[in-house]
């Protein structure tokens, strides 16, 4: 399976510091060798990866690809943007 990141994502990655960018590339292989299968509450077709404690990477997988679509940095930001779907 192959991974591509989102726009909204590369953005966030660059705005994040090395050794967490790091940790998020990992995740994102790890996802695309073993697809986990934990889903957003609420019927959101998305996602979700906890990265650390805090970090949390929201993604999709369609047919082959693994798309990641946001990268949070910590569970504040993470919780906003979740928030906005209920």
């Amino acid at each position: 399976m192959k991974t591509e990141f989102s726009e909204k994502a590369e953005k966030e990655l660059g705005e994040i510091d090395k050794s967490l960018r790091e940790l998020f590339i990992k995740h994102a292989e790890k996802i695309a060798l073993m697809p986990p299968t934990r889903h957003m509450r609420f019927d959101l077709p998305f996602n979700v990866e906890e990265v650390t404690r805090q970090a949390r990477m929201v993604y999709n997988i369609e047919e082959e690809t693994c798309y990641i679509l946001h990268c949070f940095k910590n569970h504040k930001e993470y919780e906003r943007w979740y928030k906005s779907f209920k």
